[in-house]
């Protein structure tokens, strides 16, 4: 697997050097520059190498070959976050780097087939590294699993309360970018919270909203 970017090849270096088969280099690198990376085996490749490797992208002169395997993680913890058919990876990487960041102990990305770890690690800056993320694609299963273990389900849309009613096993599902919450399974939820906008504006990014419902649910400030 190959992963690009300065700041994601940097956490990986010095977060996961052990996963770490080579860095790519496809720019000059000054002295100080070369020394974050003297303990890895290095290679300069030229920029349309380094393009095609990104499928022309911005990779900023760096890349990682890494081995990586997804651990099989079970549906446990205090405070679940469930993301339902969001297939931007921008939004997926903001959203694993507030969840991790934030104290959310599991990630579970629904409604996606196969799960593009390389691009997930790259858009979330490393965070899905150390985030503990599942991949379940059918979320109304995953929702009867969740209530047979006794976590309350909160979904976010519109007209619902501000702060949760509970602090302890929380499942916090998050809709998709454009329709949000599918009516079953706003159906199966146990309440539902609300971003109260300020001035004449309907919708938040859900990478946005993900991050200040996290906070509510997480957070006792």
């Amino acid at each position: 697997m190959i992963v690009y970017g300065k700041r994601v090849v940097e956490y990986i270096t010095q977060k996961h050097p052990d996963i770490v088969k080579e860095i790519l280099i496809a720019k000059k690198l000054n002295k100080n520059e070369l020394k974050k990376f003297k303990n890895f085996k290095i290679k300069f490749i030229d920029n349309k190498l380094a393009q095609k490797l990104s499928k022309n992208a911005n990779h900023q002169g760096f890349f990682a070959k890494i081995d990586f395997n997804p651990p099989q993680w079970e549906i446990i913890g205090d405070k679940i976050l469930v993301l339902d058919n969001i297939t931007d990876m921008g939004n997926l990487g903001a959203i694993t780097r507030s969840a991790y960041a934030l104290g959310i102990d599991l990630l579970i990305i629904t409604g996606i087939k196969e799960l593009k770890w390389d691009r997930l690690i790259r858009t979330s800056a490393g965070a899905a590294l150390d985030m503990k993320i599942i991949n379940f694609p059918n979320i109304l299963e995953l929702i009867n699993i969740l209530k047979t273990k006794g976590y309350h389900l909160i979904g976010a849309d519109l007209n619902g309360k501000c702060k949760p009613s509970k602090k302890e096993k929380i499942a916090l599902i998050m809709g998709n970018e454009g329709e949000g919450l599918s009516k079953r399974v706003k159906e199966k939820l146990d309440e539902i919270l609300t971003i109260p906008m300020k001035r004449d504006f309907d919708s938040l990014n859900v990478s946005v909203a993900a991050g200040i419902l996290i906070d509510r649910i997480v957070n006792e400030c």
